[in-house]
């Protein structure tokens, strides 16, 4: 009910006020002129500003180089140099980011140290988060096809202020492709794509098949996916790890129609499963597989311009989501005996965007969203023998609910001739509702004790700012400062849940939890000239009241752990991320990419877990004079990570004495074969370096050679 009145206030006073004469698309849109030599993802087309400023990983119309966040953007020509078999591929390298895979199938990215809940994840804008996020690395972020994706939007540090809850270490937007050639009048019949590619490490092979036809002014987009990968060989003498292989299905339909010259009616529709994704770190001792874990999502955005009212655009989202997620556990594996549980959630959601052009006063951008989380949750014990079945505790209380709402106004504001400051205000109210089967471990028959069904609606509210500083001390140099506060609301999965999908135990339920809150500072540089182009920031980051695992008790029969969730501790943040680029000649370029991160537990004086080691990456490219060839080579360097905490020591993803560095050497050549056709070989790890992405229950793959195939008709 606060959203929708939120909504109404709004779209009256959007209907209220005088309209404003223009004959011309609005003034906010046509933004100054982007550079040259700007990557092509800050594409400059009124149409793109248009439809893409809203609802972008920034919520605005400016580009990453005139805004005070370090933000970049992986664009549809960087995506298809590396030819990702999945998204964990396609965003590994990059500045600030650590990819997490607790299975090959699985991929938790980290910014800026932090991920899971603490980190959101959107498509279109609309957020992938919901309430049943557990507390550290999850998988989610590989449920998205990579065949599907136009561009990834990465902004670091806490976004609370546009997107709510979970933003602390920052966003990842993912942008969906649709029918450009037949919105852009250069494709008046039915085209085709078909894009092959393949790894010989783990021999996965993936294949998809997309289509694109004008349906009058309009664009359909759609395309199907299957993914097959194997055991993954590692470097060295390690040989094949087993339970690393999984498959996976994808489809989506997206259909694009201008209303008028200047507004854009958007329906799209994604379907994504896998089957059979293993839990490799728990191999031998018991044998864990997620079948199904599948995401559904649906959606219809009206967007545009306005010619009457107050606002100059807007941008209006409805979306469903469907996250159902299956476990299959046999403990020891080759036991008669198979857990099996199942949890559904449901997600409604809507957000309302406006964006007004102040002349001499600026440009602000406000609006509101809301998501609500249904959750139906089973689980049972099933007699593989005799084929009974007995009902067990659900991970998640059936028929419980997780709610958000929250909006905001962001403000650009001319401070002098080429001094901006961006600053912005939200507000954000959660509600939980569940009849959670409690446990007391201070009870003498804990953990024999049966639970007690105990009804709880907690509720959690946020006020959350930002304010950011770009100074243009050159056409070809910023300056960049900033300011912003952070809060993750407890999810369902700390308050609620009976879940013995961690690596330490048993999570059970907790009551009494407040949000998590972060304070963060930046500084950075952002340089773009003829030859030279990159950026650099520095930040440091306070977190409070940071949820954590306590012991609450241990099982006498079978040593099983349980823990509770407390918000228990303390952290600060700091780190380094700095990314660049040289032309030397026409042909020839360096690039360079360095980015540290040292986090502390003040409360426990000891490291923050899971705190991403020292990385790099060095490349040299040559590109094809006036032609499409090109051929890199790079090396991917990460120093050994020996700072661990308590829980990191225990962690049995961590080998003893902390991750071992490695250096990796790679090459990449493409090749266009004719006019329609493109060819992407590769190299990866050349020398058979056998290594672990820190944290990850899997060993990386060895020597593999890559190969990326593309038609376009």
């Amino acid at each position: 009910m606060r959203f929708v009145f939120f909504l109404a206030c709004v779209a009256g006073l959007a209907g209220l006020v005088p309209p404003v004469t223009a004959q011309e698309p609005p003034p906010l849109l046509p933004e100054t002129q982007v550079r040259a030599n700007r990557p092509a993802s800050q594409d400059s087309s009124p149409r793109n500003r248009l439809f893409n400023g809203l609802s972008s990983g920034l919520r605005s119309y400016r580009s990453e180089w005139d805004d005070p966040r370090h933000a970049t953007i992986l664009d549809s020509t960087v995506l298809r140099r590396r030819q990702p078999l999945d998204m964990a591929q396609a965003i590994e390298r990059e500045v600030g980011v650590l990819i997490q895979r607790t299975g090959r199938g699985q991929a938790s990215p980290f910014l800026r140290g932090l991920t899971g809940p603490q980190t959101l994840l959107l498509v279109d804008g609309i957020r992938l988060n919901n309430g049943t996020f557990r507390l550290g690395p999850n998988q989610y972020f590989n449920t998205i096809d990579p065949g599907q994706v136009d561009r990834i939007e990465v902004v670091r540090g806490p976004q609370s202020v546009l997107w709510g809850s979970d933003a602390l270490g920052g966003a990842i937007n993912v942008i969906s492709r649709r029918a450009d050639r037949a919105l852009d009048g250069s494709l008046d019949a039915l085209g085709f794509s078909l894009n092959q590619r393949f790894s010989s490490a783990d021999l996965a092979s993936y294949t998809r098949t997309n289509f694109e036809t004008a349906t009058g002014a309009g664009g359909l987009w759609g395309g199907v996916s299957y993914l097959n990968v194997n055991d993954v060989d590692r470097g060295g003498s390690l040989g094949r790890q087993p339970l690393t292989g999984y498959s996976q299905y994808a489809g989506d339909l997206r259909y694009d129609q201008p209303i008028g010259h200047d507004q854009l009616l958007t329906v799209a529709i994604v379907h994504l499963e896998q089957m059979n994704v293993p839990r490799s770190d728990k191999f031998p001792q018991e044998r864990r597989l997620f079948d199904p874990q599948q995401r559904d999502l649906a959606y219809v955005r009206w967007q545009g311009a306005l010619h009457a009212g107050f606002f100059d655009a807007f941008a209006v989202t409805l979306s469903y989501q469907r996250l159902k997620e299956g476990t299959l556990r046999r403990k020891p594996p080759a036991s008669m005996f198979e857990d099996r549980a199942e949890f559904d959630v449901n997600t409604i959601g809507a957000s309302l965007v406006f964006a007004r052009d102040l002349a001499g006063l600026g440009k602000i951008t406000l609006g509101g969203d809301s998501y609500h989380d249904d959750v139906d949750s089973s689980r049972s014990r099933v007699d593989l023998v005799g084929g009974g079945a007995v009902p067990g505790l659900p991970q998640f209380p059936d028929d419980s609910y997780y709610s958000r709402v929250g909006s905001f106004i962001e403000w650009e504001y001319p401070l002098a001739r080429r001094i901006t400051m961006i600053t912005g205000l939200r507000y954000s109210h959660v509600e939980v509702g569940a009849t959670v089967p409690m446990f007391d471990p201070l009870d003498p028959l804990f953990p024999t004790a049966p639970p007690v069904d105990t009804p709880i609606s907690p509720s959690f509210q946020d006020w959350s700012s930002s304010v950011g500083l770009v100074v243009e001390l050159s056409d070809t140099l910023r300056l960049t400062g900033g300011f912003a506060e952070g809060f993750r609301a407890p999810l369902l999965d700390e308050l609620t849940s009976y879940s013995d999908n961690v690596n330490e135990g048993i999570d059970l339920p907790t009551s009494g939890l407040s949000p998590e809150q972060a304070r963060s500072y930046d500084v950075g540089l952002k340089w773009d000239s003829d030859r030279v182009h990159g950026q650099a920031s520095y930040f440091w980051m306070t977190l409070d009241g940071l949820i954590e695992r306590e012991l609450a008790g241990t099982d006498p029969v079978e040593g099983v752990d349980f823990f509770q969730r407390r918000n228990v501790a303390r952290a600060d943040l700091n780190g380094l991320e700095t990314s660049g680029s040289w032309d030397f000649g026409q042909q020839w370029s360096a690039y360079g990419r360095l980015w540290y991160t040292l986090g502390r537990n003040t409360t426990d004086s000891e490291p923050l877990s899971r705190i991403p080691p020292t990385q790099g990456v060095l490349g040299l490219r040559w590109n094809e004079p006036e032609g499409p060839d090109w051929l890199e080579f790079f090396c991917w360097l990460a120093r050994h990570q020996d700072r661990l905490s308590a829980r990191d020591i225990r962690d049995s993803r961590i080998p003893d004495g902390g991750t071992p560095g490695y250096t990796t050497a790679n090459i990449r050549y493409g090749y266009q074969m004719t006019g329609n056709q493109k060819l992407v070989l590769g190299l990866e790890n050349i020398f058979d370096r056998a290594y672990r992405v820190h944290g990850s229950g899997i060993d990386a793959p060895g020597i593999s050679a890559t190969l990326g195939y593309e038609l376009l008709r």
